[in-house]
């Protein structure tokens, strides 16, 4: 503990919590990047360039004084051309680890207090001492250069420190927008400047600012706890399926149950329909916001040399929902230019999204309960919802799609509420769902076009309030004009609808309908009150796809569209059957000046989101440029083209575009290959025209199936993971061994829960990988396709810990054996041999080249087994490697048309040694013999192993007192004691027992020799191969115990022990090491221990830091940092012992870092 802790600190149970945080893992990626700059240029580079000059220095006098340097000059030319390498390797491998802080924590009898060291030297009285944010809202700052703000959390009765900083800037700009408040500069305050903040941060820095399931929890655990009246949420992903999941839930259940009014970013992957993220865009219980720019916004954050009309963003997504809701509920300005972190060096910043445009719309309905707490009037989330929806302004020039129900207007929906406050369903909530579940009608696909489609779809209302007086419930009655002004809809004109759900036909009629895309709604106003505008709404959509006309081509073209800034060209193309793959080509016809073209293609498949079957490329034309893209397709499904000129983009353009269909079919879309089955037959089909086909199979990966060696469900701390309602959330723990026998980059990937995240039944997974030395080196949750979770790993052990939450335990008991998989990506890739027919494919004959497949025929491909020597080290039955198959000739279509590949690897044969006498030679032995030579073999195998061996070598003396391998144990039983250097002189003696039992002339004679003919030459190899092994082994401990002496490490030997330290000079340390030489490659890590004690005891700093990386290189340990930062401080390089002091803190904690 501290020897100077304040004096006005007041701990009166004298306890302290002490721990060490790495300020790397508190550092947003752009802070890490910077500090990482500053720290070289401004620390590292000028200390190590004159340590660097001085050591090359050094060096090159010494070669001028010695041209040829005999065998002692030649270990120093060695020691100095190795310090040079190793600076020049420090050099290039340099990474800034950051300060490492002391954390203490105590309770002053009131309450938990923590302070983080930020002064580095124990300064205690100079930092700052915080409480939980929430008790004093007071904060600290890390360091004047990197001006991080941090604050704190303490759980677990002291036991948990939480340092809590940014993830990025993105959240301070979004609070900004929102509520930013300067009492002396106004202009600058956000929409709601009144507001308080409470700001719950839910971008995990250890993912890159992903958020996670856990923290969506814990989130709103905060915000019910704290009574907040809005969530603004800035974040999102694209869903498989929508308005589901555990996450989804909660998010819901804070809006239902707790009367939140929650508002979310619809997403940026637009201009394609339904592109809408979750949970924003596709979950009921939330306002989801498109991004609008106006032409004052243009002007003043853009600096546009002309003012456009106002419109969306390009990048704005756009609905319906997958399930037919409009997923863009209403809009908002979605640009500002706003406070950012102090740690950016910036007062503020332009940033755009609809992470701008969400805060935006929150402040707006701030301001909008303001006025309604102001007036005492009553309100619930979705009285307010359909208050902003009805009085938002629609603007014409903008579709549905992206602007909702269109622009929020504060003055207008506030009038609303006021208006309609004493209406029954204020306090009500009205949920429309179709058949499945589904939210609104969405007729897309040709099956569905076809004839007229009649969909039930039922209304229930609900009461928001749980104090809601039963006979208001008995007497609740509303009736309904349902209107709809679209002809193709029939909707029955009057609905009556008590407390109970009730259901209604829609009959929607697309035939007769244009291509392109039809929206309406089925409007439900209140009879009693239309004026307060529709109470549900039923969305319709209708998307009517042109087929494709030319029947030789099947190319589709678009000649001379015009484009202003901004604009949007829908195409809806039904892809002709037997189609796999298009081609895009996009020409100019501007010759003045270029072109940003943003291109998005989409088809959609159910249960699968729409980046599954998403093409997207944003790039400028020059004048009169052109350009090609191609792009996989599914048969017989819409297929949505987007041409869309960027928004700011100046001035109106003209380009010409086709699509153009081709088609080479598998029989099967998921090729799956044993390796046990033989030649694999695939038949492809040609369905659209003649193709050339080319088959190409390319492993890219080898997956690994691991099983947890161990699996734990407990209990999480009530302080921050008790739902409401007294649901406790679990965690299951499970914990895998992973072994690496060769460099590898790999990725974990916990396949049943991988790319689900709010949809998913599980609340979150986290999976954290770690060393021997329990070094986290990376981690990643719900998406395994990101790179940034990709671990580049050395051969060694690892361990892999994955958490899974969940408030129900036998959830998460059914999955305690869950396997992951270890994606190893495979560095060359292997391609797996592809033939005409199976006679070649079985024999290795002549491999597929090409071959012109005519239309509507099908042709054979025979895929041979991977032969073993192809397969990758470490292959093992019931592991697969995992590629892709292109059968396209043309390099458009083997671009796009790709197909996953997966084979499974059958037991793979062992080598035999071969041995050619095959053990005939040994004498036959009986059971009593072999019984007393395992016996013998055992007592050896312990000897090591134990403090003191010294009975068990008397007693084997006297049966076998020839045999070496009883000597070699007892040299490595003294050479492991812990009292070992006690032990010195009966070290010495016993080496030198075993290399005088040795031959080492008739070694030297037998690896001499060129070849070995003699009949038993396999036996006396295996018998050279040993004596080797342990003279080389012995001669490495004499030496160590050499060095020892001469550096006068030896210590009193062990009472009762008569031996006399013997004198040992450096000469014979050297013919030690020259001897050793003649049996090994002094290199070799086998003797890396003596060759570290002679160099040291030379001097020769260099050859021991060379030897010593070799060995972490090999398997980092703590014993050589430690040896590797004493060298450092010895000569003198003091900007590299600060560097390893610290890193030896992060490489070496005390225990597993927490979920």
């Amino acid at each position: 503990m501290y020897d100077d802790v304040p004096e006005d600190w007041r701990n009166p149970s004298g306890q302290w919590h002490v721990g060490v945080k790495s300020a790397m893992e508190l550092y947003p990626r752009g802070l890490r990047d910077r500090l990482s700059k500053e720290n070289r240029e401004k620390t590292w580079d000028p200390q190590h360039r004159v340590t660097l000059a001085e050591a090359n220095r050094l060096l090159e006098e010494f070669d001028a004084k010695h041209p040829t340097p005999n065998a002692e000059e030649k270990l120093i030319k060695e020691d100095l051309k190795s310090r040079v390498e190793h600076l020049t390797s420090m050099d290039k491998n340099f990474s800034f680890c950051g300060p490492v802080f002391d954390c203490v924590v105590f309770h002053d009898g009131e309450t938990w207090r923590a302070c983080v060291d930020t002064s580095e030297q124990g300064d205690l009285e100079s930092c700052k001492l915080l409480a939980n944010y929430r008790e004093e809202r007071q904060y600290g700052t890390l360091s004047n250069e990197d001006m991080l703000n941090y604050s704190v959390n303490i759980y677990n009765d002291g036991n948990l420190l939480e340092v809590v900083t940014n993830a990025g800037s993105h959240g301070t700009h979004v609070a900004c927008i929102a509520a930013g408040h300067f009492p002396a500069e106004p202009e600058k305050n956000g929409v709601a400047p009144g507001a308080q903040i409470v700001a719950i941060k839910i971008g995990d820095t250890r993912l890159g600012s992903m958020e996670t399931g856990t923290s969506l929890a814990r989130a709103m655990i905060k915000v019910t706890e704290l009574k907040c009246d809005l969530v603004n949420y800035s974040y999102g992903e694209a869903t498989h399926w929508p308005d589901t999941g555990h996450v989804c839930s909660l998010l819901s259940e804070a809006v239902d149950k707790h009367g939140v009014i929650y508002v979310s970013s619809a997403g940026n992957n637009g201009p394609g329909l339904s592109t809408v993220g979750a949970p924003g865009g596709t979950t009921t219980a939330l306002i989801g916001v498109g991004a609008y720019v106006s032409p004052e916004m243009m002007a003043a954050e853009y600096s546009l040399r002309q003012k456009l009309p106002g419109m969306h963003y390009t990048w704005s997504s756009r609905g319906p929902a997958t399930d037919g809701a409009l997923g863009v509920c209403i809009s908002a300005p979605g640009g500002a230019i706003a406070s950012v972190p102090n740690w950016t060096l910036r007062g503020s910043q332009l940033m755009n999204g609809t992470s701008m445009s969400s805060p935006n719309a929150c402040g707006g309905i701030a301001l909008v309960l303001s006025g309604l707490k102001a007036t005492g009037t009553y309100y619930s989330p979705y009285s307010v919802r359909r208050a902003i929806e009805n009085t938002a302004q629609h603007i014409e020039s903008m579709e549905r799609f992206a602007q909702g129900h269109g622009m929020l207007q504060v003055d207008a929906a506030f009038e609303h509420l006021l208006q309609h406050a004493s209406c029954c369903t204020r306090r009500m909530k009205f949920t429309v769902t179709g058949p499945s579940g589904t939210r609104g009608v969405y007729l897309r696909e040709w099956a569905q076009l076809t004839r007229p489609q009649e969909v039930a779809v039922t209304v229930e209302p609900s009461y928001i309030d749980p104090s809601t007086d039963q006979h208001e419930k008995i007497q609740f009655m509303l009736r309904f004009n349902l209107i709809c002004d679209a002809s193709y809809v029939e909707v029955p004109s009057h609905f009556e609808l008590n407390n109970s759900a009730r259901a209604i036909s829609v009959k929607v009629d697309p035939r007769g309908l244009t291509h392109g895309v039809h929206y309406t709604e089925v409007l439900a106003y209140d009879v009693t009150c239309p004026v307060k505008g529709p109470v549900f709404r039923v969305p319709v959509t209708v998307i009517i796809p042109e087929p494709v006309q030319d029947t030789v081509n099947f190319r589709v073209e678009f000649s001379n569209q015009q484009f202003k800034p901004g604009q949007v060209h829908r195409h809806f193309i039904r892809v002709p059957h037997g189609a796999t793959w298009a081609v895009l080509r996009v020409q100019s016809v501007d010759a003045e000046k270029n072109v940003r073209f943003l291109f998005h293609a989409l088809q959609f498949s159910k249960h699968t989101y729409y980046r599954k079957h998403e093409f997207d490329k944003f790039l400028t034309l020059s004048e009169l440029g052109e350009t090609t893209q191609s792009f996989h397709v599914l048969e017989d499904v819409t297929l949505e083209l987007c041409v869309a000129k960027w928004w700011a983009n100046i001035g109106d353009t003209t380009a010409s575009y086709s699509i153009t269909f081709h088609g080479l079919m598998p029989d099967t879309n998921q090729i799956h290959m044993h390796g046990a089955q033989g030649i694999m037959r695939l038949d492809v089909t040609s369905g659209l025209k003649h193709e050339e086909i080319s088959p190409v199979i390319t492993i890219k990966e080898h997956v690994q199936p691991l099983r947890p060696a161990e699996s734990k469900v407990c209990c999480l701390a009530a302080s921050r993971d008790l739902l409401w309602e007294g649901k406790q959330i679990y965690a299951l723990e499970l914990t895998y061994k992973l072994s690496i026998s060769k460099t590898a980059e790999i990725t974990p990937d916990c396949s049943l829960l991988s790319d689900f995240l709010y949809e998913s039944e599980y609340q979150s997974q986290l999976w954290m990988l770690f060393d021997q030395n329990k070094q986290c080196l990376g981690m990643g949750d719900a998406y395994p396709e990101k790179e940034k979770y990709n671990v580049k790993l050395e051969k060694g052990e690892y361990t892999i810990r994955l958490q899974i939450r969940h408030f129900k335990q036998d959830l998460l008991e059914r999955i305690k054996d869950l396997p992951v998989l270890i994606h190893h990506k495979l560095t060359p890739t292997i391609t797996v041999d592809t033939y005409h027919n199976a006679a070649n494919a079985m024999i290795g004959g002549k491999k597929f080249q090409c071959f012109l497949l005519k239309k509507g025929y099908k042709y054979p491909v025979f895929i041979a087994p991977i032969p073993d020597d192809k397969l990758p080290k470490g292959v093992a039955a019931g592991h697969f490697l995992s590629g892709t198959i292109s059968l396209a000739k043309d390099e458009l279509g083997k671009k796009a048309d790709v197909y996953p590949f997966k084979y499974t690897v059958t037991e793979v044969v062992k080598k035999n040694n071969n041995n050619k006498n095959n053990g005939k030679d040994k004498k036959e032995k009986t059971k009593e013999q072999e019984y007393a030579e395992a016996l013998r073999d055992l007592k050896l195998s312990w000897m090591p192993k134990l403090d003191n061996s010294q009975t068990i070598f008397e007693d084997l003396l006297q049966d076998v007192p020839d045999h070496l391998s009883l000597y070699m144990a007892r040299l490595q039983s003294l050479d492991n004691e812990q009292e070992r250097l006690k032990r010195l002189p009966s070290i010495l003696a016993a080496a030198q027992e075993v290399t005088s039992r040795i031959d080492q002339n008739a070694l030297l004679a037998y690896y001499g020799m060129k070849t070995d003919a003699r009949p038993e030459a396999a036996t006396i190899k295996s018998e050279m191969d040993k004596q080797k092994g342990m003279l080389v082994d012995a001669l490495g401990r004499l030496g160590c115990a050499q060095a020892d002496i001469v550096m006068g490490k030896a210590e009193q030997p062990p009472e009762g022990d008569t031996e006399d330290l013997p004198e040992v000079t450096l000469d014979d340390l050297t013919a030690t090491f020259y001897e050793l030489q003649k049996f090994i490659d002094i290199n070799d890590l086998k003797v890396s221990q003596f060759v570290v004690r002679h160099a040291l005891a030379h001097k020769h700093y260099g050859r021991a830091l060379k030897v010593l990386q070799k060995q972490n290189d090999e398997k980092n340990t703590k014993e050589n940092d430690l040896k590797i930062i004493e060298i450092y401080r010895t000569l003198g390089w003091d900007h590299a012992v600060k560097q390893y002091e610290n890193l030896l803190l992060i490489k070496y904690p005390a225990g597993f870092r927490l979920f």
